[in-house]
C-alpha cells in the first residue's frame, strides 16, 4: 500500500496509468448510468410496454436519483479504505441489478434494478478521492479534468445503445432482444472491475485511516462546501438534466426522429465530457475562480440567447383612429373616407397586407436564422357607418416569424454543453486546494448536490412547461441559476479582498 508521505513526483508513469484506468472505469459507469434514458423511451414507443409520461420519467430519474444520494458515502469509504477497493466493489455490485435488468417485467422490477445500478453515479465521488491522491496540487486541475471526461460515457450510450437496440430485436420484429443490451452492460462493468482491481494500487492517506465518522463530518458545515454545491448543481447537473431534456426538445420542437435527436443532443454532451481536461488545465493555470467567472458569464448569454422561443404570432399593431366625427362614405382595400359636416372629405390610407411573409419552402427548410415581421391594417368600419372622435377605422395586425433555426440552437447548446464541461472541472479543483484532506467527504457531497441538479431539473422543466406551455422555460430557468452562482461568488470575492486587502478594496 502506498502512502501519501512518499514523494508524489516520483513513479509518474504509475500515476497517470492509475488516472488512465479510473477514467475509463468512470466513462463506462457514465454510460451505464445513463442507460435508461435510452432503454426505456424505446421500450415504450415500441409497445413493450404501456408505461405512462410520469413512470417513464420516474425509470429515467431514479438512477440519478441513487447515484446522487450515495455519492458523499461512496466518497467517506474512499478516504478511509481506499479507491482500489471501493471502486473495484462498486463495478461488480453495478453488475448486479444491471444483469437483472433483462429479466424484468414490470414497472417496479425496473424501478429496483434502475435503483441498483444507479451506484454507478456514485463512482465519480470515488475516483476524484481516489485519482487526486496520485497528483500535486500543482496538476490536480488537470488530472481531475481528464477523469471527468469520462461524462462522454452518456454520448457513448446515447449514440451506440439505439443501434444496438435496432439489431437485437431485428428493428423491432423480436422485441424481447432488448434484454441482452443490459446483459452486454452488465459483462463490461465485470471486465473492468476485474482490470481495476489487478492493475491499481491502493493509496491511503495515513491520517485518514483512523479518522472518525464524525471527524470527517465536520467539514460538511462549512458554508464553502455548500457554495461549490450550488456551482456544481449548474454544471454537473444542468449537464445531466439537459443530457436527457434535450432528446424530447428536439423532438417536440423541431419534429425530428428520435434517432436524429440522440445525434443532436450527442453534440452538446461529447464535447462536455472531452473539454473537461482543458478546465482543468486552465484552472491550474488561471484559478478556478477565473475559469468560474467566464463559466456563468457565458452561460448566462447563451440562456438568453436560447429564451426566445419559436413563434408564429399574430399580435395587435398600429392601428387607424378619426380624427373627427363623421360617417363612412367609402372603405377600399387601402383607404377610408369619412365625411364631416363643415369640413372637406377625409381619406385615411390603410397599409395593405403583404402577400405572404414566409413561403412553404422557407418553413421547410429550417434555414432560416432571423425573425421575420410585417404589419398591416384592417377595415372594421362600413359604408354609411356613423363614427366619433378617435374611434377605431381600421385595426392594426402584426404577424412574426422566427423558426430558432435547429442549426444555431445546437450550436449554443454545444457552447453551454462545452463551458459546462471547463466548470465542472473548475469547482473540483477547488476541493483539493481548500480540503486537501476531505477530499472524497467533500467531493462527495459536493458531487451529491450536483446529482440532484440532474435529477430535480427535468422535473421542474416538466412542470414550468405545463404551466407556461413553452419550452424555453428551461433555459429560462438556467439563466437565473447561473446568474445566482455569479452574484453569490462575486460577493464572496468582494468579502475576502475587503478583509484581506482593505486597501485594494477601496480602490475598485
Amino acid at each position: 500500500m502506498d502512502t501519501l508521505e512518499e514523494n508524489t513526483t516520483l513513479g509518474t508513469a504509475k500515476s497517470w496509468w492509475m488516472l488512465s484506468i479510473s477514467t475509463i472505469a468512470f466513462t463506462w459507469c457514465f454510460a451505464g448510468w445513463m442507460l435508461n434514458g435510452v432503454l426505456v423511451t424505446f421500450l415504450v414507443d415500441n409497445g413493450q410496454f404501456n408505461w405512462a409520461p410520469q413512470e417513464m420519467g420516474w425509470l429515467i430519474g431514479i438512477p440519478v436519483l441513487s447515484g446522487a444520494v450515495f455519492r458523499l458515502p461512496f466518497g467517506i469509504a474512499t478516504d478511509k479504505w481506499g479507491g482500489r477497493l471501493v471502486f473495484t466493489l462498486l463495478l461488480f455490485f453495478i453488475a448486479v441489478p444491471m444483469f437483472l435488468l433483462s429479466y424484468c417485467n414490470s414497472f417496479w422490477q425496473f424501478f429496483i434494478a434502475s435503483f441498483g445500478f444507479g451506484f454507478a453515479g456514485s463512482s465519480f465521488a470515488v475516483g476524484i478521492a481516489y485519482t487526486s491522491s496520485w497528483f500535486p496540487k500543482r496538476s490536480q486541475g488537470l488530472a481531475l479534468g481528464i477523469f471527468g471526461a469520462g461524462n462522454a460515457g452518456a454520448a457513448i450510450t446515447m449514440l451506440v445503445a439505439p443501434h444496438l437496440l435496432n439489431w437485437f430485436t431485428e428493428n423491432g420484429e423480436n422485441l424481447e432482444g432488448w434484454r441482452r443490451l443490459p446483459q452486454i452492460y452488465a459483462g463490461v462493468f465485470l471486465l473492468v472491475g476485474i482490470l481495476f482491481f489487478l492493475t491499481t494500487t491502493t493509496r491511503i492517506k495515513e491520517s485518514d485511516v483512523e479518522k472518525k465518522f464524525s471527524e470527517r463530518m465536520k467539514v460538511l458545515a462549512c458554508p464553502r462546501v455548500w457554495r461549490f454545491g450550488m456551482y456544481y448543481f449548474f454544471v454537473f447537473g444542468g449537464f445531466v438534466a439537459l443530457s436527457q431534456w434535450l432528446i424530447p426538445y428536439y423532438v417536440n420542437v423541431y419534429s425530428t426522429t428520435v434517432v436524429m435527436a440522440g445525434v443532436l443532443v450527442a453534440i452538446f454532451s461529447f464535447p462536455s465530457g472531452m473539454i473537461r481536461a482543458l478546465g482543468g488545465w486552465m484552472s491550474d493555470r488561471w484559478g478556478a475562480r477565473i475559469v468560474l467567472y467566464w463559466v456563468f458569464g457565458i452561460s448566462i448569454i447563451c440562456c438568453f440567447l436560447l429564451i426566445v422561443p419559436q413563434m408564429d404570432i399574430h399580435a395587435p399593431g398600429s392601428g387607424v383612429m378619426a380624427r373627427r366625427a363623421g360617417v363612412i362614405t367609402e372603405v377600399t382595400d387601402d383607404s377610408i373616407t369619412v365625411e364631416s359636416t363643415g369640413f372637406d372629405p377625409m381619406l385615411y390610407a390603410i397599409k395593405a397586407k403583404l402577400a405572404c411573409l414566409v413561403s412553404d419552402e422557407e418553413r421547410n427548410s429550417g434555414l432560416l436564422v432571423f425573425p421575420r415581421s410585417t404589419s398591416w391594417q384592417e377595415s372594421i368600419v362600413e359604408v354609411g357607418q356613423e363614427i366619433e372622435k378617435k374611434e377605431l377605422l381600421a385595426r392594426g395586425v402584426t404577424h412574426i416569424f422566427f423558426q430558432a433555426n435547429i442549426w444555431i440552437f445546437t450550436f449554443l447548446c454545444f457552447i453551454i454543453g462545452s463551458v459546462m464541461g471547463i466548470g465542472k472541472a473548475a469547482v473540483y479543483k477547488h476541493i483539493p486546494n481548500y480540503y486537501p484532506d476531505d477530499v472524497g467527504t467533500v467531493g462527495g457531497m459536493v458531487g451529491v448536490i450536483g446529482g440532484l441538479g440532474g435529477f430535480v431539473c427535468p422535473v421542474l422543466f416538466g412542470y414550468l412547461l405545463n404551466w407556461s406551455g413553452l419550452w424555453t422555460t428551461c433555459w429560462m430557468f438556467f439563466a437565473c441559476v447561473a446568474a445566482l452562482c455569479l452574484i453569490w461568488m462575486h460577493s464572496v470575492v468582494q468579502t475576502m479582498i475587503k478583509k484581506d486587502a482593505p486597501d485594494l478594496y477601496g480602490r475598485i
